[in-house]
């Protein structure tokens, strides 16, 4: 798969580009001059709400019509509480009045990935598998990909193809948004296209790894999706299904809209609400559902380690550099971008370094950050899929720093900024 960044693919993944635009909008960010971070008792939860209610509402205001964009979500989790805080502004359809709420689900995209790693590196705990074991131990049907280790398909190194990059997915998908994509027609689009080199972002590695794990286990994904991780952690609003969402979940979801006209193969969906199409397409690279809120909560089990023994905890956050492909150590203001098993880190001022990831459907886009220095957890969502040059979810993602500067949540070291 070639990066062509000049067509916004099917969970082909912003967070690349939302990487760069984060850095070009933080690199110009001044921030108050503060040492040393507050309690969060002090902090005044209605104001903090009433702030961060704002940021939403402007930039629905601001990008609602260039980026078809209806719904807002947010959650911040603090530390040491166990409740998030929680808004969300506009409504449920383009041009509608019905308000959207914070316990609103939203497709979450490819922060899907960092579960599907997650299963993996707890079977290679167990003892079940190791991640550097060749794929043709396990998936011996495709022999081209024989020598490929598990651990190059969670840092997108493998050199497969991605399969939403396929003329012939693309045709099917749009000929009917309502079929059934099995993990194995997903992969066989791959079959005979063109390897990729050094990093390269593909999303047949997910359905791959998805695929490993229910030969493994003798079990489907969404089982041990449920056992091991949403059940044990009281994810109660965090759901997947390998197809279609039934209603009592679709009933909580803001409509979704694609409205990336530049794909011409998909110019029949542009406009229209594609939240209740089948997620078939997207499996364990990107089909789970989830309230903002719930995303916090699983994202704080994932970055502090609750989830896997230290030497699995190491692999999962392990990076290569998204420029080289190569292994680093961490990312630098030199080298800004890395990709993990299934996590993302990025280094920028005046925040730092830190992990950070876009999902992205054909209706929605999902984005979380982690800031490690302050412990505090952002999960952000908004209902449409722009165009590439009109995703601005970035400017949203440091309009919701800004205050939670302003109302000091998160302390910036003194002369950070300037």
């Amino acid at each position: 798969m070639t990066e062509r960044r000049d067509r916004s693919l099917p969970i082909r993944d912003a967070w690349a580009r939302t990487l760069l635009a984060a850095l070009l909008l933080l690199a110009g960010l001044v921030a108050p001059q503060v040492e040393t971070a507050p309690a969060s008792a002090a902090i005044d939860d209605d104001v903090l709400r009433s702030e961060l209610r704002a940021d939403l509402q402007a930039h629905l205001q601001a990008r609602g019509v260039a980026e078809h964009v209806s719904a807002a979500g947010l959650s911040v989790s603090l530390p040491d509480r166990r409740e998030s805080i929680d808004v969300s502004a506009g409504t449920t359809t383009f041009g509608g009045s019905e308000q959207v709420h914070p316990s609103s689900v939203w497709q979450i995209g490819s922060n899907t990935k960092a579960f599907t790693s997650v299963l993996l590196l707890q079977l290679e705990a167990e003892g079940r598998l190791s991640i550097d074991d060749p794929l043709g131990r396990w998936l011996p049907q495709y022999p081209q990909w024989r020598d490929v280790s598990i651990r190059r398909l969670l840092n997108m190194t493998s050199g497969i193809p991605t399969y939403d990059d396929q003329a012939a997915f693309l045709a099917d998908y749009a000929a009917d948004p309502q079929t059934y994509f099995s993990a194995e027609r997903l992969a066989g689009y791959a079959v005979g296209a063109a390897a990729t080199s050094g990093y390269s972002y593909s999303n047949t590695n997910y359905v791959l790894a998805e695929m490993l794990i229910e030969r493994v286990t003798g079990e489907s994904y969404r089982h041990e999706l449920e056992q091991r991780l949403i059940e044990p952690l009281g994810l109660e609003d965090l759901y997947y299904r390998e197809h279609r969402y039934p209603s009592s979940v679709t009933r909580r979801e803001p409509a979704g809209y694609f409205a990336d006209a530049g794909e011409p193969a998909l110019a029949g969906l542009v406009g229209r609400d594609v939240s209740r199409d089948t997620l078939s397409w997207a499996r364990g690279a990107g089909g789970i559902l989830s309230t903002t809120s719930d995303m916090t909560r699983w994202e704080r089990a994932l970055y502090a380690g609750r989830l896997l023994p230290a030497a699995q905890q190491a692999e999962l956050t392990s990076l290569v550099s998204t420029a080289t492909g190569q292994p680093i150590e961490r990312t630098s203001a030199s080298d800004p971008t890395g990709f993990g098993l299934g996590v993302a880190q990025l280094t920028a001022e005046p925040i730092g370094t830190f992990w950070f990831y876009e999902g992205e459907t054909l209706g929605f886009r999902t984005l979380h950050v982690f800031l490690p220095d302050s412990d505090v957890i952002i999960a952000m969502g908004l209902n449409s899929h722009p165009a590439d040059d009109q995703d601005q979810i970035g400017d949203l993602a440091v309009a919701v720093y800004r205050t939670l500067v302003a109302q000091q949540v998160i302390a910036v070291p003194a002369g950070a900024g300037a």
